[in-house]
């Protein structure tokens, strides 16, 4: 969608052009958005990342061009601001957190327990990386499905796919995935 045609249709009915934007862009802003935040913040803080950055979009939809340009650079630089800012806000809250754990017990966790985080946040991360050589639209149904409980149907309404089409691609996607996580021998357990 191009910033003229939003500002037609948001003429017409500001209700639908916001949920047509939403519908358009929502996989494209979760893939931002989590390539920034998987390794550092929950799923709640994601998704609530990702609905900040429609918000900002649509406050500040008199800040886009008068141009016929798409609107994806636009919602990609706020969903990179957004991101960063969430991150920040999060190591911020970790740092203080940490802070008041020290003194209270006055010791750092264990170092098992920070290796034992490292090798998950690593193996998360090659996880999420196998995840996106999957292609389209597998990749965005493996992590609709399983990074934000979304259901078949949810997806499919997402994607502009049958429920049905979503179950046979999911299972495709993963029998891949799992080749490829046992080719670069990295398990998924624990």
């Amino acid at each position: 969608m191009t910033d003229k045609e939003f500002r037609a249709k948001m003429k017409k009915s500001p209700e639908n052009a916001r949920r047509e934007v939403f519908d358009e862009y929502c996989s494209y802003v979760y893939t931002i958005v989590m390539k920034k935040l998987s390794r550092h913040c929950c799923r709640e803080d994601i998704e609530e990342c990702v609905s900040d950055v429609f918000i900002d979009f649509f406050r500040s939809t008199d800040k886009i061009g008068k141009k016929n340009d798409d609107l994806k650079g636009f919602i990609s630089l706020i969903a990179e601001r957004r991101a960063v800012d969430t991150f920040r806000r999060h190591i911020k809250d970790y740092e203080n957190s940490t802070s008041i754990n020290e003194e209270k017990f006055g010791e750092l966790a264990s170092s098992e327990n920070i290796v034992k985080d490292a090798e998950r946040s690593e193996r998360n991360a090659i996880l999420f990386e196998k995840v996106r050589e999957l292609g389209e639209p597998d990749s965005t149904i493996i992590i609709q499905q399983y990074y934000f409980n979304r259901t078949p149907i949810e997806i499919g309404e997402t994607i502009s796919m049958t429920a049905d089409a979503v179950r046979k691609r999911s299972l495709k996607a993963r029998k891949k995935l799992r080749s490829m996580l046992a080719d670069a021998d990295v398990s998924t357990g624990g």
